[in-house]
Formats: structure tokens, C-alpha cells, sequence
């Protein structure tokens, strides 16, 4: 099961950096969602010991640790934040020059 969130994790931070790396900006704020994401599943998985308790559980024994839970939350609010800004830049790009392609933005050359 490890390995398997292993590789999920691994996959999903591969393609967002191949998303990141195209010169489509829509896909590369598609990569850059895929990246956060898959930090966060990162995050997550090495926070919990065993997986079968939960973190609040009143239960004796080896529990979960509730902070990296705290920090993903965390940081899936700041990354709602910076999306929204990233999507509003977006916006305007796209608005201004009526294209998504950075190539064709002669203004981002220089």
C-alpha cells in the first residue's frame, strides 16, 4: 500500500512539472494545482503511523499525528488563495493579448 501511494504521489508531481514546463499558461496553472496537490497527499502520508486511527481518537496506543493534518489544511487554504490570484493574472493576460500561449506575448520576451 505504500509503495502504491508512493508512486501516486510521484506520478501526480510528474505531470504537474510536465504541465509546469508548457508554454500554455493555462496549463501550466493546471501544473502548478497538480504540484500543490500532490505535496499535500506527500504531507499527509508521512504524517500518519499506521493509517487506522484517527488523529482525534481517544484510543491508548500509537496515534496519528494531528500536525501535519493542521498543515495541510493549512496550506490547501493558501493555495486556494494563491490560485484565485493566479487565476485573476490569468484573466487579465488573457484579456489583454486575447491568447493563452506565452510565445505569442511579445511583452514577456523582454
Amino acid at each position: 500500500m505504500d509503495l502504491l501511494k508512493a508512486l501516486a504521489i510521484g506520478a501526480m508531481f510528474g505531470i504537474g512539472v510536465f504541465q509546469m514546463l508548457r508554454r500554455n499558461v493555462i496549463r501550466s496553472t493546471i501544473g502548478l494545482i497538480i504540484i500543490s496537490n500532490a505535496v499535500n497527499l506527500f504531507l499527509l502520508s508521512t504524517g500518519a503511523y499506521q493509517g487506522a486511527v484517527a488523529a482525534y481518537a481517544n484510543v491508548t496506543g500509537q496515534r496519528s499525528d494531528a500536525l501535519p493534518q493542521a498543515l495541510v489544511l493549512t496550506a490547501i487554504v493558501i493555495s486556494m488563495a494563491g490560485f484565485s490570484l493566479v487565476l485573476a493574472l490569468l484573466y487579465v493576460l488573457s484579456t489583454r493579448y486575447q491568447t493563452a500561449d506565452s510565445d505569442e506575448i511579445a511583452e514577456l520576451r523582454n
